[in-house]
């Protein structure tokens, strides 16, 4: 790595990091999991402190035609946000501070670099409430969230970041500040500007302030735990509940593969003969345990052999401590790539059974999980890093389970984004007219192609 700081603006020199180590950190992503990185031998990293700096780095890119690769916690699991040859890795995590609440207006004005949880801390202190809850909530940061329209675990009630994100401060190329939305409860003004940038992955611009909504909160939640050995009845749960009048805030789904590598990770309580279990949690204000005891009586008329039912806060914590650990369960079985496919929900077990033949067939272990009242399946592709075969046959999975999705009706991501891992599947979706208005779109931002190259489009560059 070179850090040519010569050339960038006096502004920015005491703002670069001069550490090999700490830049090469800072040159990858948690998508780095999926294959071993081969960094580039010249990038520079640059630690935003304020606006300022922001704009001058775009303005320097956009007159020296340098590649800005922005970044946030790197939490990205599919190449977001990794250096590319001759980039600055721009990261914007000193861009925070404490969120500015307006109860009255319920809205929150957060810089990119503020956590996930501590925006939802500093809301609940104020007795209000912010959704969109990704499973790296403690660590993702909102900027990252805006850039993916992260979701998360309560989507099924609360939706995605779109429908939280009200107005943006974005820097373009070249350094042109502009805002996006309103601050108002109403506002129609113009093209959904926000909307577009919203998942837009760092391809536009570089979001400097967030204007979220907030709302009143709700009840401590409590949980149900519902245990099934027939994947037909565990989705025909998810549909009871979904056509409920009073939806759960959480509807989470484990598969065999899933519980088993929970186990294998510490003794959870699920069944080793479970083909799934269900977590579901209500949250709705003074009918909270009504509402799970009533869910409870749905999963098990959909045929659940066994449901947990939690009597307090602290026992809904138990019941959801599987789950919270997967993650670490799964990265303990070997290497792997986190798939990210939304499906119709009616259409889960098809999925679900799909992935068990392509595990199969491409000799890798499949566990499949993720959020079942939205229809949002990840499974982790699991395989030996250290056998070139073992690699070769999981990307073939990856390759098989993204049409799979397709197949049913789905979706090639539902929360992850695409980033550089699945841009060559991108015009699977879209098709290539689509494809082409896509990057045309692109171009009215950034002309150059200057904006985290390799991201999102297949083959960009600048």
């Amino acid at each position: 790595m070179s850090t040519p700081t010569s050339k960038l603006p006096d502004r920015l020199l005491g703002k670069v990091v001069a550490d090999p180590d700490v830049a090469a950190s800072h040159a990858v992503d948690a998508s780095s999991t999926a294959s071993e990185p081969s960094l580039p031998g010249d990038f520079t990293v640059v630690r935003a402190r304020d606006l300022g700096d922001v704009v001058a780095v775009l303005e320097h890119a956009q007159a020296t035609r340098t590649p800005v690769v922005p970044q946030g916690a790197r939490t990205s699991r599919v190449g977001g946000a990794m250096a590319t040859e001759g980039a600055i890795v721009l990261n914007v995590e000193a861009l925070a501070g404490e969120p500015q609440i307006d109860a009255v207006e319920g809205y929150a004005v957060v810089g990119p670099g503020v956590v996930n949880a501590d925006l939802k801390r500093a809301a609940e202190a104020n007795g209000l409430f912010y959704g969109p809850d990704p499973a790296s909530w403690e660590t993702c940061t909102i900027g990252g969230n805006v850039a993916t329209n992260a979701g998360g675990l309560c989507c099924v009630k609360y939706g995605v970041t779109a429908d939280w994100v009200k107005a943006l401060q974005v820097v373009l190329p070249g350094g042109e500040v502009m805002t996006t939305g309103h601050r108002t409860a109403k506002g129609v003004t113009g093209y959904d500007l926000t909307g577009l940038f919203v998942g837009s992955e760092g391809t536009l611009g570089v979001v400097t302030e967030v204007v979220v909504r907030l709302q009143p909160a709700p009840d401590p939640a409590l949980t149900a735990l519902a245990v099934f050995t027939s994947l037909d009845d565990a989705v025909a749960g998810i549909l009871a509940l979904r056509r409920d009048r009073h939806r759960p805030c959480l509807l989470e789904i484990m598969d065999r593969s899933s519980i088993r590598a929970v186990q294998a990770f510490g003794d959870y309580g699920f069944p080793d003969d479970a083909e799934a279990v269900l977590l579901v949690q209500a949250d709705r204000p003074d009918h909270v345990a009504d509402d799970v005891t009533r869910y409870a009586e749905l999963l098990t008329a959909a045929g659940a052999s066994e449901v947990a039912v939690a009597d307090d806060p602290g026992e809904s914590e138990v019941l959801l401590e599987g789950r919270r650990v997967m993650s670490t369960a799964f990265e303990a079985l070997g290497a792997r790539i986190a798939e990210d496919i939304c499906v119709p929900v009616g259409r889960l077990a098809e999925f679900m059974r799909g992935a068990l033949e392509v595990a199969d067939r491409r000799r890798v272990t499949i566990p499949v999980s993720g959020h079942a009242g939205d229809g949002n399946l990840h499974p982790s592709i699991v395989y030996d890093r250290d056998d070139p075969d073992s690699q070769a046959r999981a990307w073939q999975a990856f390759d098989d389970l993204v049409r799979l999705g397709l197949d049913l009706d789905g979706t090639i991501s539902g929360e992850h984004g695409i980033g550089s891992l699945k841009a060559p599947w991108l015009g699977l979706e879209l098709g290539t007219a689509e494809l082409d208005r896509q990057r045309r779109l692109k171009g009215v931002f950034d002309p150059l192609g200057i904006m985290n190259p390799g991201v999102v489009f297949p083959g960009s560059s600048a």
